[in-house]
């Protein structure tokens, strides 16, 4: 074990993949490119929506982006996913 994770405690199930990784028995099962591939096609934004909003929440989520620095519309499909992943909860 390396010395960044030797505070790391590990169970028998995971001592026994750690051993099997240092010496080499454990092959990757895709490639840099095939991981590339896939979150490529993941993100890919393939579908086109219109939707209307007020124009206040319009200019405040123009002045988010800015104060980001990203265009507004990455901003508002990054919320988008965000939530419709689970990373972003509605607040009660």
């Amino acid at each position: 074990m390396t010395k960044k994770h030797k505070d790391v405690v590990l169970d028998k199930y995971e001592n026994e993949i750690l051993d099997a990784f240092e010496s080499g028995k454990l092959k990757p099962v895709r490639s840099k490119t095939d991981f590339q591939a896939i979150a490529r096609n993941t993100m890919r934004k393939n579908r086109k929506i219109n939707i209307r909003i007020t124009e206040n929440d319009l200019t405040a989520l123009q002045r988010r982006a800015a104060r980001d620095g990203i265009p507004y519309q990455t901003l508002i499909g990054s919320v988008l996913h965000k939530f419709a992943s689970g990373f972003l909860k509605e607040a009660m």
